[in-house]
Order: structure tokens, then C-alpha cells, then sequence
């Protein structure tokens, strides 16, 4: 299965290396949000060294979050499919 890239957005960025500094305890922090400890470190660094700011991230039109929106859905769609067609495949075996 390919993993995914996830993105997150420059608040949510903040947010984490905020929540590690006032706790001192990136692993807590990265496991309440979800995240890998490697990710905080690295988003720690960057904010340290003051290149994590808004200034890097461009702008996404609205065609741009539709498209990114669509992708999503598609990706949730084509999942329940396939984990349609496994039950599907699962249930008519114990018909037999």
C-alpha cells in the first residue's frame, strides 16, 4: 500500500512546535497530534533558524484546494470500493 504525504498547514506547524516548548516533551505532543517526533524536531529547527514562516508556502487558488479537495474524495471513494469488493468476496464464500 503507498503511503501518502501528508501536509500540514503553517498554523498547524506553529501550533505543534508552540505546544512542545511549553511541555518539553516532543513525543507527548507528537502523539496527542498525530505526528511523527521527527516532523516537530525538524519544524523546531526551522522555526529556530526563522525559516518557518508564511513567506515560503504560495497561495493556493480555489481551483487549486477544489482539485486537492477532489483528490481526497476520490482517494475515500476508491478505498470504500475496494473494501466493498473484499466483503463482497468474503460474503459469497460462505455462501457456498
Amino acid at each position: 500500500m503507498e503511503r501518502q504525504r501528508r501536509i500540514y498547514s503553517l498554523e498547524f506547524k506553529l501550533k505543534a512546535v508552540e505546544l512542545s516548548n511549553q511541555r518539553g516533551s516532543l513525543i507527548s505532543v507528537a502523539n496527542e497530534l498525530n505526528v511523527s517526533s521527527d516532523n516537530i524536531k525538524r519544524w523546531k529547527k526551522e522555526f529556530n533558524q526563522g525559516k518557518l514562516t508564511g513567506k515560503t508556502i504560495p497561495v493556493k487558488s480555489k481551483e487549486e484546494e477544489e482539485l486537492i479537495r477532489l483528490r481526497k474524495e476520490l482517494a475515500d471513494v476508491k478505498m470504500e470500493r475496494d473494501i466493498l469488493k473484499k466483503a463482497v468476496g468474503i460474503f459469497s464464500k460462505n455462501d457456498k
